[in-house]
Order: C-alpha cells, then structure tokens, then sequence
C-alpha cells in the first residue's frame, strides 16, 4: 500500500459511527461561522433504530483512512420514499443521494463521492441528487452564499471548498435554495399592514397561537396541511408516522406556543406558519457536549428563551387556496403576529425565512414583500450516474 493511498471502508459498528462523528469537528474546528451540533443529535441521525429515517432508507456510512489516519466521511442513501414519488417532483426512481461529507482535502472528497456513486450505482441507481444529509427535510444542500455567518437552527453550513470540489466532478445544479434575512424591528411596508389590518378586521379569518397543552393534536394538524400544502413542491417526501413522533419529541422543548401560528378560514384550518428561537445561538459555544455544565445553562435558556435570532423553517397554505389573494393576506397576518412577538417577548430583531426554493414565486413574492434580502443559498446538485 503506498503511504499517499486513500483507503475507504464501510461504517461498522459504534466505534466507527463515532469517528463518524468526531471528524466533524476536528475538520471544522477553525471555522468560525461552524456550529458544532450536539454530539448526542449528531450520533443519533446516524444510527439505525434512533433515526427513524433507516425504516424507509438504504444508507451506507463510509470512512477514509490515509496512512492509518482518518480524514474524510460519507453518507450514500437511498430514501424509499423519495424514489416513489413522480420524478415531476425531482426525486422518483433510480434516484440516490450523499451527503454528510467531511475531507481534509480534494483528493479525499472526490474518493469518498465516486464511493458514494460505486455503491448508488451497485443498488440500481441512476442518478444522484446531493448533497442530502440525510433527508430532504433535514440539512439539504451545499452552502454557496452566506459563507460569512453561522447558520441558524436546522440549517447546513459546509465549507466553499466543498462546493469546488462537486462541481469539478460534472455535477449540475438542480436546485437552489434560498433564506431571507428579515430585519424585524421595523414595521412591514404601508401596502402590507393595510392588508393585514383589512384581514383583521374581517370577521371570517382567525388567527391563532397553537395550544402546547394539545401537542398532538396540533402537530398532526400543521403536518395534515403540510402534506397537503407541499405535495407538489419539488423535493417533497411526506412524513412517515414514525418521523412525525420522533419529529414531536425534537421539537417540543423548542416549541412556544405565540411563535407557531394557525390560520382559520371560517372556522376551517387552512394554513400554518412555524418559527423556532434560534437554537445555534446557545449551542455554538457549548462545542456540542453538554456536559459538565451546558445541560444547566441549556435548560435555563429554554425556560425562557432570549434569541437575537427567529427562524422560519415551515409555512403552508392548502392547495386549494394557494393561488388566491386569501392565501397571501393570511401569509401576511401571521408573519406580522409572530414579529411583534418575537420583538416583545423575546427580544428579538431579525428573523430568517427559508428554505425558499429559487422558483417558488409565490413564496419569494411573501418575502419580497417584507423587504427580506437573500443572505444564505444552498445548491442541491444532480448527476447521471
């Protein structure tokens, strides 16, 4: 074996799911804008029977190794679910995904995707849409605008080195999705509060706060609208029942009743919009252990949550509705409910909002709008296999 050789193995095992982990953050230790994730989360997406993710995937974690030193990971999946849909959609049959790629240098990326792509290609698979890590719903894309900020909660920030390193290997954008930067201190544009104080007033809308005390109740409504909002949205993968309990427990502790918000059309619940106290702004300096004493300070936090930063990750309207005035008015009301909120109980004074897809134009005209400005992209790539 030549000492410059790079050697790639499959993930066998805790020991190795731990390597897994912990090269991430030796690799981005010098990355100021990297938000080191809890070790404990970091090591549950990755493990089969805690990530409810393996009950629909084929996943394969791979290892680089050169001179016995490890310096580069890899995940190859294939989302059951995702190749059911209509390829319309951008995912369908014979389509696989990578993702969760660490390399200390070109050389050891290009290895680890072309593994990646052998062992796609050994399952049936003919093309491949990366980087996913692991599901569409979790930290899709690579970073290639808003290199110079942290990211905010659930959302992916990979070194540019990266993205030179996927496009020197024939990928193509498939993709481009987008987060708005939402200075919201300041009041809404005229045009925008007249229709929100026209929806107010109007005898037909409500809109409310969700109640914790229903938890289930409620998180089944807002995925009901989801799945019913997104269904022909690129990229859409519906929830398994297992991935909206497991989806319950992550975010319940995050969860405040006056940032999550339910729109009624007489009477009916026709839309949602969810937004979560970024939680990267207590985690970046903890270094992703809570341990000896950042479980206290974590759990003090979230007792009352002081954030400079909110993140919008989820909104819908029902299908039904979505080409219609009412469907931007009730966007509206519960953008500016969750604004005066998020400035008056929690002192807040910026929000961002996304993912957005590039070519979603009703959901970039709500941001537009609001005089939101692009401050983060990610591209998703594709390539024939």
């Amino acid at each position: 074996m030549a000492q410059g050789e790079i050697i790639i193995t499959p993930v066998s095992g805790k020991a190795d799911r731990k390597a897994f982990v912990d090269l991430a953050y030796r690799l981005n230790a010098d990355d100021p804008n990297w938000v080191p994730p809890l070790r404990m989360e970091a090591e549950e997406l990755i493990t089969p029977g805690k990530n409810p993710f393996f009950e629909h995937a084929d996943v394969q974690l791979f290892l680089a190794r050169r001179a016995g030193a490890l310096v580069g990971r890899i995940s190859a999946h294939i989302d059951l679910l995702a190749i059911a849909m209509d390829p319309s959609q951008g995912m369908g049959p014979g389509t696989g995904n990578w993702g969760l790629l660490e390399a200390e240098n070109e050389a050891v990326a290009q290895a680890l995707i072309g593994k990646a792509e052998e062992w796609l290609r050994g399952k049936g698979m003919t093309r491949v849409l990366a980087p996913l890590s692991m599901s569409i719903w979790e930290e899709p894309g690579q970073l290639v605008k808003g290199f110079d900020h942290p990211p905010t909660v659930m959302m992916g920030h990979q070194p540019k080195r990266y993205d030179d390193y996927i496009n020197a290997l024939s990928y193509q954008p498939a993709k481009v999705l987008n987060c708005f930067d939402l200075d919201i201190t300041k009041e809404f544009p005229p045009l925008i509060q007249r229709i929100v104080l026209s929806g107010e007033k109007n005898a037909k809308i409500r809109i409310r706060k969700v109640d914790k005390s229903k938890f289930e109740q409620e998180a089944a409504l807002i995925l009901d609208i989801l799945n019913d909002a997104w269904s022909d949205n690129w990229g859409f993968v519906p929830f398994s029942d297992a991935e909206i309990l497991y989806a319950g427990k992550k975010f319940k502790p995050i969860v405040r009743e006056d940032l999550i918000m339910v729109a009624e059309y007489e009477g009916e619940p026709v839309a949602f919009m969810m937004t979560l106290p970024d939680l990267n702004e207590k985690l970046k300096p903890m270094g992703g252990s809570l341990f000896p004493f950042n479980w206290a300070k974590l759990l003090l936090w979230l007792r009352n949550p002081k954030v400079r930063t909110m993140r919008v990750p989820l909104m819908g309207v029902r299908k039904r509705l979505q080409s219609s005035r009412l469907a931007s008015q009730l966007a509206f009301m519960m953008i500016e409910s969750i604004r005066r909120t998020s400035v008056q109980n929690y002192g807040s004074t910026r929000a961002e909002i996304g993912w957005i897809l590039d070519d979603n134009q009703g959901m970039n005209a709500i941001a537009e709008a609001i005089n939101s400005q692009i401050n983060k992209s990610y591209v998703i790539y594709e390539k024939a296999l």
